[in-house]
């Protein structure tokens, strides 16, 4: 069956033959035309409209607002006057100049974050290092020496102490810290630097590749300093305190060469601390040489504490030697117990008058430390620097 037997598809009434109604219609009519005109028709009312009445809105709501231009409200602060720039003048001579210090943890001269400190009234400014007075060369490079008269090192690049309280009463004891560890985590080094009161002594490993430069640094900040010198200790060579270490066996030249390379690493230090060094400084023969040595250079010996065997307070007072024994206070690193051994120096130095304690530079033992020197005044103790503990030891 074809479509044109589809009945059912059809409209009523009309055949195949038939044109529709609409279909004559359209034919007779143009409706295209017709469209046409009435588009162009209302476009030309709506330009009318816009035209004469001036409201290219087309009669939406809307406001007309005057603005005026005011000229600025005379301040009635002068501006400051403009900091005078010199074109050679680096970023840290300009710090030098305001007396303000800026840490950068990285030691760049851009860094991401930086620690400011900025100088109150009473801030101590260390002596220029190294004094030429007391600086011999090497090959190693610089290396202290005693100065004319006299002159040690010892004394020329202490931290002055303070012989009072803040509020200008004697106190009821003194302490003097000493940090080692330093100069080989930036991390540490930088948040012992900032962190701890300046008072506290910052002593240096010799290897980090930075190590001359953060120890000037804390320098600046008022913290004197100290150098680390790797000894042997019972278990060397399987616990190796690094390059240079100085040998229970080895031949006083030899220690002493080895001895030259460290002290030249850190400029301005005060003495030196033992770096591990259980079995040489339990051996007189071995230490005796080690001791003089730094003696005549106008150093001091700092005994750490960590070992029991040692004997550099007897070796020490046969060689004339400064030399001094600390407690340490972190053999357990645990909060509460580095918290009972400061008390433990605060009750020795209401006894005695003084204590010595070292630490190492460890997260955990940095934030006890500041954390308890925070009030320390206040509980009529005194922190002052590592270096009264020699410069009394003759």
């Amino acid at each position: 069956m074809t479509s044109a037997d589809d009945v059912l598809t059809r409209p009523l009434g009309l055949t195949d033959e038939t044109p529709s109604r609409l279909a004559r219609w359209r034919a007779r009519v143009p409706v295209g035309p017709i469209l046409a005109a009435g588009l162009s028709v209302a476009v030309v009312g709506l330009a009318g409209i816009v035209a004469f009445t001036e409201d290219p809105l087309g009669g939406e709501p809307h406001a007309l607002v005057a603005i005026e231009r005011r000229a600025p409200a005379a301040s009635a602060e002068p501006a400051p006057p403009p900091v005078a720039e010199g074109p050679n003048r680096t970023a840290r001579e300009v710090e030098r100049a305001s007396g303000v210090t800026v840490t950068r943890l990285d030691g760049g001269a851009a860094p991401d974050s930086v620690v400011i400190r900025v100088p109150g009234p009473a801030e101590v400014t260390l002596a220029p290092a190294p004094d030429p007075r007391l600086t011999e060369r090497s090959r190693y490079g610089s290396l202290p020496k005693l100065g004319p008269g006299g002159l040690r090192a010892l004394d020329l690049y202490a931290r002055p102490e303070a012989t009072a309280l803040g509020s200008g009463a004697p106190p009821a004891g003194r302490i003097a810290l000493v940090l080692t560890g330093l100069g080989i985590g930036q991390t540490a080094t930088q948040d012992a630097i900032t962190r701890l009161p300046p008072a506290v002594t910052l002593a240096f490993a010799p290897y980090g590749p930075d190590v001359a430069r953060s120890a000037t640094r804390a320098r600046e900040a008022g913290h004197e300093v100290m150098v680390q010198v790797p000894m042997e200790p019972f278990d060397y060579p399987d616990n190796d305190p690094g390059p240079q270490t100085l040998l229970a066996g080895a031949k006083p030249a030899e220690n002493a060469d080895r001895l030259a390379f460290v002290l030249s690493r850190i400029p301005g230090a005060v003495g030196a601390v033992n770096y591990m060094g259980a079995r040489l400084t339990a051996e007189p023969a071995a230490l005796e040489p080690v001791l003089r040595e730094i003696g005549a250079r106008g150093l001091g010996f700092l005994d750490d504490g960590v070992s029991p065997r040692s004997l550099s307070l007897e070796v020490g007072h046969r060689t004339k030697a400064p030399v001094a024994r600390a407690e340490a206070i972190d053999a357990i690193p645990r909060a509460d117990a580095i918290d009972r051994e400061l008390a433990r120096l605060e009750e020795i130095a209401r006894r005695k008058g003084f204590a010595l304690g070292s630490a190492a530079a460890l997260p955990l033992t940095i934030d006890r430390l500041a954390r308890w020197s925070r009030d320390l005044e206040s509980r009529g103790i005194l922190l002052v620097p590592a270096s009264r503990s020699l410069r009394t030891a003759r």
